[in-house]
């Protein structure tokens, strides 16, 4: 039995301004679930956007009022990040992934959504005959809502059958006509929870050398691969990465979900010391500087964006990475709740005649993590985000993050120990009303 009627969701649908539920973005989605949470007081179980569940770093807020508390407040911050951050982050990033990048090469964005809005603007701008960006999709829609902003073409395919070797006769096939500045992906995936094993990323860094496409890896949830030892600084298994295998990269380390400091807006691009001193004439014409990259993406793109990061906050996340590296914040433990939560949400969904939609990774089924996919037999993506509205559940059409498969995107982040009898209640009424449709 539906908890809200047809008749209420669809004057949610019409008192929120969605045009169409079936193809919702986030932001729709979650007004439409506000407004029958408010209309009704029965609360939802909330799948829709990935906002961080867990508790705020408390040694990342302490660095932060002692940097308030030191003054910084008073000036303004460095364009590249204050050097207390850029160091912490260099040694980050060898302590969990082993990879050498200099301090210099390691800048301050505000959070993970500016990085790669400055990436773009950078690398389609560093050669004429490279405009266009490669999706290899499921991915975030907000990055080609960027790319709507600035006017920028892209390309996208999506990767479930193209696991594996298959992936190289595939990105050989995209890159073939010499227009793709740069591949997008995330690891682990954002919406599907997939994670590119060690081949495929060897492909994908390959091709970039071959072809001179910039890859922008977003590793948002980092150390999330729960499926692995991960998250020991200076010690195997390290975080899989692109940056093994080609110079031309960039790396998207955000504070938001491994320290839970998403409202403060933090993260770090992090260039190859490679592509950071490549020159480009044309940069160096638009610009009218040196066209060296790294400097004209800090200078005259990245600080026209948001003119420096928060200084405060940049402290905050210095102190946070620091400790990490020292083995003083296990990082890892304290995310490990979000693939607790996943493995009974969906424990709860395949009991009641859903499926899991990515399940497999290329030799190991798909691990827990803050996200991952469902769909149900004989149902369209749009189709059972609508139904589940009726349910009190909400979620995001896989249609929207670049995927061809049917189902949605189901985030753990929201969800109560209060919630999970309502859960199970609800899908099990799903199943018996469509189950013989």
């Amino acid at each position: 039995m539906k908890i809200f009627s047809e008749e209420l969701v669809e004057e949610a649908r019409v008192q929120s301004h969605v045009a169409d539920l079936s193809t919702a973005t986030i932001g729709e989605v979650l007004l439409v679930a506000q407004y029958l949470e408010q209309k009704t007081g029965i609360p939802f179980i909330r799948m829709d956007q990935g906002s961080p569940g867990l508790p705020v770093n408390r040694f990342g807020v302490e660095a932060e009022k002692a940097a308030l508390d030191r003054g910084v407040g008073s000036q303004y911050p460095a364009a590249a990040g204050v050097p207390e951050l850029k160091e912490a982050a260099s040694a980050f990033v060898k302590a969990f992934i082993d990879i050498d990048i200099s301090p210099r090469a390691c800048i301050s964005t505000t959070g993970s959504v500016a990085a790669s809005f400055g990436s773009f603007i950078a690398v389609t701008q560093r050669d004429a005959a490279k405009q266009r960006v490669l999706f290899i999709d499921p991915g975030f829609p907000i990055q080609k809502s960027q790319l709507r902003v600035l006017g920028i073409e892209w390309r996208e395919f999506d990767i479930f059958p193209y696991r594996g070797q298959a992936l190289r006769a595939k990105l050989e096939e995209e890159l073939a006509d010499g227009t793709i500045a740069a591949i997008v992906y995330s690891n682990p995936n954002n919406p599907a929870w997939i994670c590119l094993e060690e081949e495929e990323l060897q492909i994908i860094g390959e091709l970039a050398t071959k072809h001179d496409v910039v890859v922008l890896e977003d590793l948002a949830y980092f150390c999330m691969d729960y499926r692995r030892d991960l998250g020991h600084p200076y010690e195997p298994p390290y975080v899989p990465t692109v940056a093994r295998y080609t110079d031309n990269y960039i790396i998207m380390l955000s504070s938001s979900k491994i320290f839970s400091y998403a409202g403060q807006r933090m993260a770090l691009a992090c260039l190859s010391d490679h592509l950071f001193d490549r020159q480009f004439p044309a940069l160096a014409e638009r610009y009218h500087d040196t066209g060296v990259f790294g400097p004209t993406f800090i200078a005259s793109i990245q600080y026209m964006i948001t003119s420096g990061c928060t200084a405060s906050t940049q402290y905050g996340y210095a102190e946070m990475l620091r400790l990490a590296c020292e083995g003083k914040i296990n990082f890892v433990e304290d995310t490990r709740e979000y693939e607790l939560r996943a493995h009974r949400m969906k424990k709860i969904f395949t009991d009641n005649g859903f499926y899991i939609v990515y399940d497999h990774d290329v030799t190991r089924p798909v691990g827990d993590g803050f996200f991952f996919t469902i769909g149900y037999p004989g149902m369209t993506g749009g189709e059972l985000l609508k139904e589940l509205l009726y349910y009190g559940v909400s979620s995001i059409s896989l249609s929207t993050t670049g995927s061809l498969q049917q189902g949605v995107r189901a985030c753990v982040s929201r969800m109560r120990e209060e919630l999970y009898p309502a859960m199970e209640e609800r899908m099990r009424a799903f199943n018996e009303d469509h189950q013989h449709k």
